[in-house]
């Protein structure tokens, strides 16, 4: 993750199977009563079976034995695991991914679609049936989002319905999308589904061209890869036929296995731990709020205890728990806790209010302008993750701080030759939440930008990059991918925050 030095080391850093999940410690009912005490009935064989043996000729007792081991070997590839609150029973194969993921619809602009790539704003949007429909946000969330989640609230999971099938296609047309950007967002999942390691993990280093070149970390790799898929709608309760279900199943069965009885998720020490364990938090809030399951619950809630646990007495964190803070952890905390309010999970009025008050001790132009940590100087991308901050805790849209900073943001407009991803991806946030001018600025240009710098072609087609981006060489491929992606499911992904209109 970035700092106002422009250092960033990926320690900074913020085929399928068939699979299925059940509640843990669920075993199938067995055909026979163990407790019976009557012997089962003996059966006169209808034929003496040694003697077929003994008379059968050697290449067919052959062609038995090898069968048999076959299906044992076939058996011993099964992979059952128990000890989470998912249960995967699945088998791999090689090919099925592929096969599943052609059989996506390719969304390239035909010559009637692209006379409907310019914005077409809410107001603009018909009236069509109820499926669509929404209720009006600011009267749930005056001026963004409340402080606290101590009172279950009554827009849980409101925020993340733009994901679901049909309110995405309405909020892809609604808000400034292009069947170019969904294409985009399409090929990039099937670049992270190729790429999923047998054991349902991401790795940042490889197999791809282009890895980091800092140290790994599987977790933040997965968690940055199952947030692109939930942001298009993809969960572990997705139908059957929807191609990457069983990828989001096997991802998260890895994921939850690596959570610790405090509830952190990072694995050694280092300075990417709490970027990790934020992300991760994050991904899981997501995934409950989207689904409703409740086995998700208890790891949701002790991830976001541990997020309070150790937040700083100035309101943030940065590289080790509980005794530091920078702007640019703090703000993927944020954005977990803002998860975890989405989701219902119960989280202190406190936290956000400290959280609150660490972001005034940036008193750069009254708040408008923000520095990876107070006094040092603003960088726009420090600037786009504070402002996001500041939308989340209830700035409205003409609040004057923030309609400063929207246009100091607005004077560092997207330029491939000067890309950084991570700017892009908060800066992205606050257009679409602001909408207006700054929104069809900005995404003007990056719907247009992002498509045309995919990789079309070869091995890492539907990927990005790294080369040439502030941060990927840190880290790496699936970084400025996950990125990218992220941006580009903008649409939909979150529902702008200041939105009134009711959509029906």
């Amino acid at each position: 993750m970035p700092s106002a030095d422009a250092h960033l080391d990926l320690v900074e850093l913020p085929s399928a199977i068939d699979s299925d999940i059940t509640p843990p410690g669920r075993r199938p009912a067995s055909a026979m009563d163990p407790n019976s005490e009557e012997p089962p009935a003996l059966v006169e064989p209808l034929f003496d079976f040694g003697s077929v043996i003994r008379g059968a000729p050697p290449w067919l007792l052959s062609a038995a034995i090898h069968m048999v081991a076959f299906i044992v070997l076939g058996l011993l590839a099964m992979v059952v695991v128990e000890d989470s609150p998912f249960v995967l029973v699945a088998e791999f194969g090689e090919n099925d991914i592929d096969a599943d993921l052609d059989a996506i619809p390719d969304l390239t602009p035909t010559a009637d679609l692209e006379l409907q790539t310019d914005e077409i704003m809410p107001q603009d949007l018909p009236v069509v049936e109820n499926p669509f429909s929404m209720p009006d946000l600011t009267a749930i969330q005056p001026n963004g989002l409340v402080l606290g989640s101590d009172t279950p609230s009554i827009s849980v999971g409101l925020e993340l319905k733009g994901r679901e099938p049909g309110m995405r296609e309405a909020m892809l047309a609604a808000t400034g999308g292009t069947s170019g950007t969904e294409n985009a967002v399409i090929e990039g999942l099937k670049w992270l589904a190729r790429n999923q390691r047998r054991d349902g993990s991401w790795s940042l280093q490889g197999p791809y061209r282009g890895g980091a070149t800092s140290r790994e970390n599987l977790e933040a790799a997965t968690a940055m890869a199952l947030l692109a898929f939930q942001g298009h709608g993809h969960t572990h309760k997705s139908p059957p036929e929807d191609p990457f279900y069983r990828v989001v199943a096997r991802g998260w069965h890895w994921l939850l296995s690596q959570q610790h009885d405090d509830g952190h998720f990072y694995g050694e020490v280092g300075n990417d731990r709490l970027y990790t364990h934020a992300q991760c938090t994050m991904a899981l809030c997501e995934l409950y709020a989207m689904t409703g399951d409740y086995e998700l619950r208890k790891p949701a809630q002790k991830a976001v205890d541990y997020c309070v646990k150790i937040q700083t007495k100035k309101g943030g964190w940065r590289y080790t728990p509980g005794t530091d803070e920078d702007l640019s952890v703090t703000g993927w905390f944020a954005m977990a806790l803002q998860s975890a309010r989405m989701a219902g999970v119960e989280v202190p009025s406190d936290t956000f209010e400290n959280l609150r008050n660490y972001l005034n001790s940036f008193d750069h132009e009254y708040g408008s302008r923000y520095s990876y940590q107070p006094n040092q100087s603003v960088t726009p991308a420090m600037t786009a993750e504070g402002l996001l901050c500041r939308q989340y805790l209830g700035w409205s849209r003409d609040d004057h701080r923030l309609v400063d900073g929207v246009s100091y943001l607005r004077g560092f407009l997207p330029e491939w030759n000067e890309r950084n991803m991570y700017h892009w991806y908060y800066a992205t946030q606050v257009m679409h939440h602001m909408e207006g001018e700054p929104w069809k600025e900005w995404n003007g240009i990056m719907r247009e930008l992002l498509p045309s710098k995919q990789e079309k072609t070869g091995r890492e087609r539907g990927s990005w990059t790294q080369a040439g981006d502030r941060h990927g060489t840190a880290g790496g491929r699936l970084y400025t991918t996950c990125l990218s992606i992220y941006i580009l499911e903008v649409y939909y992904r979150h529902l702008p925050l200041y939105s009134n209109r009711v959509m029906h």
